[in-house]
């Protein structure tokens, strides 16, 4: 979990990384987040602060209606995690819940690589694959549905994996981080530390690492070419840790996807600036939002 007090102006005042207990259980997992949310409050106090509101935002899908989550990786299943944050922090403290990639693109939109934008795409490449979309100068939430391009299908055939969603052939099951890695091994039977080693193979010349590459990279291109043709972005915003690999990643998605497009708009494919602080910067920005949309009376979603 990454954490911060987060000012008016945009400034972190204190950070903090706490671990996520998922091994334990979901309702351990929820309980380690109230934990932390109240100690961050008494923190706050302490330093002479008054928390004006609270942002949290998680993976998975979010009912925007109950404030439940239904998050494979966190063990929750419809977990109420609104009512529970509130019934910890008092029905009077403002309190926004979102999803961890909405959040992250909202702050590349807002400080980062997107900022300007009225029509783009941040899109992270991780243990698993979510993006957070732009569209005429709106994120789009889709009441806590949207985004999910990682789960869907661009691999068919022999060749489609299943999903931890259940389904097969999904692009998070051959362009994720954790997938290079799974695959990596299993074309091998050698076990690797990570994304970044199988990236450390293939610059070495490794055809299985190129070949787990090659079939990322195909994945990705047919991904954005589909949203490019859909939502026509001006900007595409590429994070997550598979950005480290820099133009090893986005020259061939940027050639790849230019090859494919004939009459449509072309994106710009930029890396995310933010980094590992974009999702934490987006929720306390969302929060202040909320704040501000409070005083002058104004609606929020």
């Amino acid at each position: 979990m990454k954490c911060g007090l987060v000012a008016a102006d945009g400034a972190v005042l204190h950070r903090e990384t706490r671990p996520t207990p998922r091994e334990a259980g979901g309702r351990a997992v929820l309980d380690a987040l109230l934990e932390t949310v109240v100690e961050l409050g008494q923190k706050a106090a302490a330093d002479g602060h008054r928390v004006r509101a609270v942002g949290v935002v998680v993976p998975g899908i979010i009912d925007a209606a109950t404030g439940t989550v239904g998050a494979e990786n966190l063990a929750w299943v419809g977990t109420p995690v609104l009512a529970e944050l509130k019934e910890s922090l008092g029905e009077d403290q403002q309190v926004v819940l979102a999803h961890d990639v909405r959040a992250g693109g909202y702050a590349e939109l807002r400080q980062g690589a997107l900022n300007g934008t009225t029509n783009s795409l941040f899109l992270p490449l991780g243990t698993g694959i979510a993006a957070a979309m732009v569209v005429d100068g709106s994120l789009v939430s889709g009441d806590g549905y949207a985004g999910e391009l990682g789960h869907t299908r661009f691999v068919h055939g022999d060749t489609a994996e299943l999903c931890a969603c259940g389904q097969w052939g999904c692009l998070e099951t051959v362009a994720s981080a954790a997938a290079l890695a799974r695959r990596y091994g299993a074309r091998t039977g050698r076990t690797v530390d990570g994304a970044r080693e199988v990236l450390e193979l293939l610059a070495q010349g490794d055809p299985d690492a190129a070949a787990v590459w090659s079939d990322a990279l195909e994945a990705l291109v047919d991904a954005l070419v589909l949203y490019t043709t859909l939502v026509a972005p001006t900007r595409i915003a590429i994070g997550g840790g598979l950005v480290g690999a820099g133009e090893t990643l986005l020259a061939p998605l940027r050639e790849g996807v230019a090859a494919r497009l004939t009459f449509q708009r072309r994106p710009e494919i930029v890396a995310a600036v933010l980094g590992e602080e974009a999702g934490c910067l987006g929720a306390a920005l969302m929060a202040w939002d909320r704040v501000t949309a409070d005083e002058s009376g104004e609606q929020t979603v």
